[in-house]
């Protein structure tokens, strides 16, 4: 895919960016269509039979252990707030 100066001009519209002169769209032109050619590179590698990896490096998460640390102290909070029910919080009504 290679783009013209006339779509270097209407994307720079599209996107509310001011290109100063004629020089600085060539430029992008450039560097666009360079961008371009690379991915049109890499699409052309045969990956067949390769597996997708979400990191570059074959790297595990360590998890820890799913215990439970703290005291239940749902009914003694529940008793210090002015209104409950059904164990929720009752809270008034800001939008109506």
């Amino acid at each position: 895919m290679s783009l013209s100066l006339e779509d270097i001009h209407r994307i720079a519209h599209l996107a509310r960016i001011r290109l100063a002169d004629e020089a600085e769209a060539i430029r992008t032109q450039t560097q666009l269509n360079g961008l371009f050619d690379l991915v049109a590179q890499m699409q052309a590698v045969d990956t067949t039979g390769i597996a997708p990896m979400s990191h570059a490096r074959d790297v595990q998460q360590r998890l820890r252990a799913d215990v439970v640390t703290e005291v239940d102290q749902r009914a003694a909070l529940s008793a210090i707030a002015p209104q409950t029910q059904d164990g929720l919080y009752l809270v008034p009504r800001v939008i109506e």
